[in-house]
């Protein structure tokens, strides 16, 4: 039996394996990376008054939005208003956000029939669940 030979690798082989080589370690080191630095904590939801509250046929549209500063996906996100006139809980609203993954954030807005001006608006996250 002879000894076959293998043929030399030419410049374009050595090239295009190179910048496979690269893109490869590319993936790699980034998957890497992600991986490590992954936020795994619980979401963090806050909710604030988005701009002022405009009025339009007898009814005070309040803009909100919803931030999830946090690392983990939230589901079904709740959001509650609660106007409070004179003391008294005279409106209250509520607003369900199907999905809220870290960084995003949502806007929307609540619907009321008495000037929101004329008492105290809260608004707050009522509750979410885990993906």
């Amino acid at each position: 039996m002879t000894k076959t030979e293998q043929p030399k690798r030419s410049i374009a082989e050595w090239i295009t394996f190179s910048i496979a080589s690269f893109i490869l370690a590319t993936i790699v080191i980034l998957v890497g990376y992600t991986w490590l630095n992954e936020k795994n904590q619980p979401p963090v939801l806050s909710v604030t008054k988005k701009q002022t509250i405009r009025e339009v046929n007898g009814q005070f549209y309040v803009p909100f939005e919803v931030v999830n500063s946090g690392g983990d996906t939230a589901e079904s996100v709740q959001i509650m208003a609660e106007l409070m006139i004179d003391g008294k809980v005279t409106e209250t609203g509520e607003q369900q956000i199907d999905f809220l993954s870290s960084g995003e954030s949502e806007e929307g807005a609540f619907i009321f029939s008495h000037n929101p001006r004329q008492g105290q608006l809260n608004l707050r996250v009522g509750s979410y669940k885990l993906p």
